[in-house]
């Protein structure tokens, strides 16, 4: 994960330091700000010493062994160095310091833009994180040595800022309120069923008995994929016929669970586009049927912007809680990880990262930021 957009980064960050070295303006850091920390008033303290210096010769050197002892003149001979280091350094920082304005940031920033518009960062993002940057770069003295890092720590602040915490807690929740219901909402070929049975064996290793239900109607192979992921986490799959009504479905599993003292309802849904009015509304039902407690949407992470556009539909028809992206494992990208939370302002509560039941982790906002080598 974050491969492509990691090196992006890094490779941009060095074009965007190159181009502020080259083509930023010379400041000079004001004189105060260098000198003032410089005051040393040791004159001061021999001065005070001098004129006992007219006593009798016994007690002069008398005085002048105690005042060797005390203020160590070896020390006095480096302070004079400190005065002139202090300048050499005024000279080196207004050498080195350096100012870009906001037309050449633009010119500068295009290539970061680039490498992040290739990586599916979502156009939202991007303009936050150049105001962001702009912030900290436009018009501000940037020191030749440290300007790299002055551009990551404010990438990273960036980015930090548009991750939300995922501070939801569905185990927590689904002690709560028995049964737990979960519906699972996306298109065809998202990884929704497979996301239903890790989120199965999630619940169950947690402690949490589950149930299964095939409100997929409209595939009778879906019906049959369900079935098979409940034999391997040898729980209940509750099934109507091939075209019979998904609310029902929906219906008889939460009834179920009320009979039979189950924890948590897990119910999958039709894959179906967010144009697709008819499959919509009957989305709408199911919603309305089962009053489930969360509504996730799956989406493949690989699909970049496109996921991104398919949440913002579904939130609008369903008011969705939070999203499970699948396929994180192979998305080298990285994109829509940063994207999907600030575009949607819907939390990603788990990644799938991988074929087995196991492989579903809960998102951590730290692991995306030491992903992408902040």
């Amino acid at each position: 994960m974050f491969k492509f957009l990691k090196k992006k980064i890094n490779d941009a960050v060095g074009v965007f330091k190159k181009e502020v070295e080259d083509k930023g303006e010379d400041v000079e850091i004001p004189k105060e700000k260098v000198e003032k920390p410089k005051e040393i008033k040791i004159k001061k303290v021999k001065a005070s010493i001098e004129p006992e210096l007219d006593l009798p010769k016994e007690k002069a050197i008398e005085l002048e062994s105690k005042k060797e002892v005390k203020i160590k003149p070896k020390k006095e001979i480096k302070e004079e160095p400190k005065e002139k280091k202090g300048l050499l350094g005024k000279i080196k920082e207004k050498v080195t310091t350096k100012k870009i304005n906001s037309k050449q940031f633009d010119e500068i920033f295009w290539e970061l833009e680039v490498g992040l518009l290739e990586n599916n960062v979502a156009f939202e993002v991007i303009e936050k994180i150049k105001e962001d940057l702009k912030i900290d770069l436009v018009d501000v003295p940037l020191q030749r040595g440290n300007i790299e890092n002055i551009i990551l720590n404010s990438l990273k602040k960036s980015v930090d800022e548009v991750l939300k915490d995922n501070d939801f807690d569905l185990i927590k929740k689904a002690k709560e309120k028995k049964p737990y219901v979960i519906v699972f909402i996306g298109v065809n070929g998202s990884g929704k069923t497979t996301s239903i049975a890790k989120m199965g064996h999630y619940l169950k290793e947690k402690g949490f008995s589950v149930v299964l239900a095939a409100a997929d109607t409209f595939r009778a192979a879906s019906i049959q994929q369900l079935e098979e992921q409940g034999k391997k986490l040898d729980v209940k799959v509750i099934k109507h016929d091939y075209g019979s009504d998904p609310a029902a479905v929906g219906f008889d599993a939460v009834k179920y669970a009320k009979q039979k003292g189950i924890d948590v309802v897990l119910i999958d849904t039709a894959g179906r586009q967010h144009s697709n009015v008819n499959l919509r509304d009957e989305m709408k039902k199911i919603i309305r049927v089962v009053n489930p407690d969360l509504k996730l949407y799956v989406g493949e992470m690989i699909s970049g912007n496109d996921c991104i556009e398919q949440i913002k539909e579904f939130d609008k028809a369903i008011d969705i809680d939070g999203a499970i992206l699948s396929k994180a494992d192979i998305d080298e990208k990285g994109g829509t990880a940063i994207s999907v939370s600030h575009v949607t302002g819907k939390p990603i509560l788990f990644l799938g990262i991988g074929q087995e039941l196991k492989d579903l982790e809960k998102f951590s906002k730290e692991k995306i930021l030491e992903g992408l080598g902040f």
